[in-house]
């Protein structure tokens, strides 16, 4: 695959999780979907590690975002800065800067963090592990939130 490939579809990948964390929040997403448009894409194994620092497992992070279906209507995600950093034999590492706006659960509710995150390419891309970092102060202030 090139390399432009690879970036496509890691973009893709990337961009179509954020729509589902919107839908899913804003409620405009049925809870019959969350299996097929979240569950699937993920390792049994995958972690998450937030801005805050712990460490989450799929099973954690499935259970509270079962739990905030419909909690945040006017929740929006802008997705910027996508990069592949590495591939090697069936595994990509890429960058994002994850924009948020109107996010209730975070301080302040207008964020930016940057993720890495590590994928699975061996058939389809499965997420394996997320560690998401708050951009700078001045930046996430200085926006823009135009989403």
């Amino acid at each position: 695959m090139s390399a432009e490939v690879i970036e496509s579809a890691i973009r893709q990948e990337i961009e179509s999780l954020h729509e589902f964390f919107v839908g899913w929040f804003s409620g405009t997403l049925q809870h019959s979907v969350f299996d097929a448009q979240f569950t699937r894409r993920f390792d049994p194994e995958f972690v998450l590690i937030p801005p805050s620092g712990e460490l989450l497992s799929l099973s954690q992070l499935s259970s509270g975002l079962r739990a905030a279906h419909g909690s945040n209507p006017d929740f929006r995600i802008a997705i910027r800065d996508v990069q592949v950093r590495r591939t090697a034999n069936s595994q990509v590492l890429a960058t994002y800067q994850e924009w948020q706006r109107h996010a209730l659960a975070s301080t302040p509710p207008d964020n930016a963090r940057v993720a890495t995150v590590l994928f699975n390419a061996a058939d389809e891309l499965r997420w394996l592990h997320v560690h998401e970092t708050w951009l700078p102060a001045a930046q996430m202030a200085a926006g823009p939130y135009d989403f």
